[in-house]
């Protein structure tokens, strides 16, 4: 099974970026991690902070099941959402903090609803169970 795990803007600073919410592991450290505890699972992990590369990314349909954590997009992207609405594969909404203990703009995701579920609060272990929810 090829996972796709993607993720939105600033989530490229994990490690550095406020650890005392998103924590000290980076995404690299932590992905070597999910490989060698899912070493059937071929994982592949894009990144980025502009809305229209996810966007592409998604399309390009070469994966069966995405884990996607939108960061800031989450609560205004409307074209992420539609394009998650059109992918018909398994799909998994996972946010490091919980988002609804944070900033009231931050507790509305527009892109929950095209998931199949959504994990918020996990720390960096979302993407972990994110994978066990697909059943690999």
């Amino acid at each position: 099974m090829k996972v796709l795990i993607i993720n939105g803007p600033n989530l490229n600073l994990l490690g550095t970026r406020e650890p005392e919410i998103y924590g000290e592991v980076s995404m690299e450290d932590y992905l070597e991690q999910l490989k060698s505890e899912f070493p059937s699972v071929e994982l592949k992990y894009y990144q980025s902070n502009v809305e229209g590369e996810l966007i592409n990314r998604l399309q390009e349909d070469d994966f069966d099941a995405v884990i996607i954590n939108p960061g800031a997009f989450t609560h205004y992207s409307y074209a992420i959402a539609d394009c998650l609405n059109n992918i018909k594969k398994p799909k998994v909404e996972v946010h490091i903090s919980n988002i609804y203990k944070r900033e009231e703009f931050r507790q509305k995701s527009v892109t929950a609803a095209y998931t199949d579920g959504v994990l918020s609060g996990f720390g960096i272990d979302g993407y972990r169970l994110a994978l066990l929810s697909l059943k690999l």
